[in-house]
């Protein structure tokens, strides 16, 4: 009987020495687990992870890219239509106000050169050059193959890019020149009508293109539509 009863107590003291010994070795395992654990959250990002996070920013900026480049091709098509045209209606109206000469001349590929022309006796001075303006580069004063034979106004066919001095018989002159009285004239003293184009090249339908009345001076503005290949006033 005793004995059994020291064997149980002996049994009893070797499981309480076990878990001691369990308990003493897994304290330090969890403190051990806990400062990696802290170590890791204030080490921040790895090099693998910073690599897939600007990676998949390249692909979604790349693809906003893609999307939004129409939209930015068409408005270089615009910028370069309302510059021309302000400077046009802008320099009609200075004409007018100053009681000067203004010639606003249209180079290639797309350059507009304002020079102002004072009046002298006997012998007008020289013109001066008072402002210069470009449109974007993708932009050019320029015709495309598939315009229609019914040009702006029904000045020209749509074959010339800067196509003024129309019915002078002096070929297609590249300026115009505003008058006091507002009418837009050549260096002879004719009326000087016509159109100019600008355009996309490669894509018909980005032209726009701005017409003169002579006699008048008056200034409209165009754009052609797909929609049955016209000239629509804008």
């Amino acid at each position: 009987m005793n004995d059994a009863m020291k064997e149980r107590e002996l049994v009893a003291l070797s499981a309480i020495e076990t878990r001691a010994q369990a308990e003493h070795i897994r304290q330090p395992a969890l403190a051990l687990a806990k400062t990696f654990m802290k170590s890791s959250r204030n080490r921040g990002f790895t090099l693998l992870e910073m690599l897939i996070t600007i990676s998949i920013g390249l692909i979604m900026a790349g693809v906003t890219f893609v999307a939004l480049m129409p939209m930015f091709k068409e408005n270089h098509v615009n910028a370069a239509y309302d510059t021309t045209l302000s400077v046009i209606r802008n320099y009609r109206i200075l004409s007018i106000t100053q009681s000067k000469r203004y010639i606003l001349t249209f180079t290639t590929p797309g350059t507009i050169t304002v020079q102002y022309w004072g009046v002298g006796v006997p012998v007008s001075p020289a013109p001066v050059t008072v402002a210069t303006f470009t449109l974007p580069p993708d932009i050019q004063f320029a015709v495309q193959a598939g315009f229609p034979a019914a040009a702006p106004d029904s000045f020209g066919t749509g074959g010339t890019a800067i196509d003024f001095d129309q019915g002078m018989g002096l070929g297609s002159q590249n300026y115009i020149m505003f008058m006091p009285d507002g009418s837009s004239q050549d260096t002879l003293g004719n009326y000087n009508s016509g159109v100019l184009y600008m355009t996309r090249p490669g894509a018909l339908y980005s032209t726009r293109a701005v017409s003169v009345f002579g006699t008048t001076g008056r200034v409209r503005g165009w754009r052609l539509v797909e929609n049955g290949n016209i000239w629509v006033q804008q």
